[in-house]
């Protein structure tokens, strides 16, 4: 019996529809899992002659999923490894490609999340909000096109990246290696959103103390430069990490310090009437 292989156009298939389909009927009690299916209906069909084994085979997939889906597209790929391998004989069955699948759901989500929406994402925004300076649409156009290219190419290196390494690739997700990279970058990503902070939050006041002292310039600025700024990102930053708060509730809680600090003059709105 000649070896099953599955086709270059099967994969790419498969990668174009978790790319633009990974929320296919996106649910609170399915999340992610049509999408998966999505994917990898087109190697079932390649892989399996009859309806009876690509029904089978693709029960496996009907189960609960819900990752990052960029960087859980590297669990697509592996499972596409895992059933070629099966197809053709190998000691896998659906038990263990599904335990694959829901053992890297947790760690591949905080990993995606961590790189992602707390670091590639603030870094791409840092940028495009420097060169949006005077009105400019190029930072718009430079978040457009990079975010999207570097997903794009990414998610393609993952997805082949794990057909090549099939159950090889858990180490490479969350191995030793992977976690000293994945720090670094969260590093980077911290120091990036301390530069974004100091750059774009300005918080002045024109309090005046007794002895005609300038509270902003003649106290605050000689202790520590920008220290209002810094102080607000601070009780965002304990509101929201300890106190479990929404974004939206501390944007409420902002909106009404700015109100009292106006009112009792600590603030200065500089509007004319």
């Amino acid at each position: 019996m000649a070896e099953k292989k599955l086709s270059k156009k099967a994969l790419a298939k498969s990668f174009r529809n978790w790319y633009y389909g990974h929320l296919t009927c996106f649910s609170q009690e399915h999340m992610q899992t049509f999408g998966y299916l999505c994917a990898m209906l087109p190697l079932v069909e390649e892989l399996y002659d009859t309806k009876e084994e690509q029904k089978e085979a693709l029960q496996t997939y009907s189960a609960f999923f819900n990752t990052e889906p960029q960087l859980g597209t590297v669990i697509v790929g592996m499972t596409a490894g895992l059933e070629e391998a099966k197809a053709n004989g190998e000691e896998i069955d659906g038990e263990m490609i599904n335990g694959i699948r829901a053992g890297l759901m947790g760690p591949v989500a905080g990993i995606g999340d961590s790189l992602l929406v707390g670091t590639l994402i603030p870094i791409l925004l840092g940028v495009a909000l420097g060169m949006s300076s005077g009105g400019s649409p190029l930072g718009a156009i430079f978040y457009i096109l990079v975010y999207n290219i570097v997903l794009t190419l990414g998610m393609r290196f993952l997805y082949y990246k794990g057909y090549e390494l099939g159950g090889k690739a858990v180490e490479l997700i969350v191995g030793e290696k992977a976690n000293a990279i994945r720090e670094s970058v969260i590093m980077l990503g911290t120091v990036v959103i301390g530069a974004v902070a100091a750059t774009w939050i300005s918080i002045t006041t024109p309090l005046v103390l007794p002895g005609d002292i300038a509270l902003q310039t003649g106290v605050l600025d000689t202790i520590f430069p920008k220290l209002l700024p810094l102080a607000a990102v601070m009780f965002c930053y304990w509101l929201m990490s300890k106190k479990k708060m929404a974004p939206t509730t501390v944007m409420l809680i902002l909106v009404a310090v700015a109100l009292i600090g106006v009112l009792i003059g600590f603030f200065d709105p500089q509007l004319s009437y």
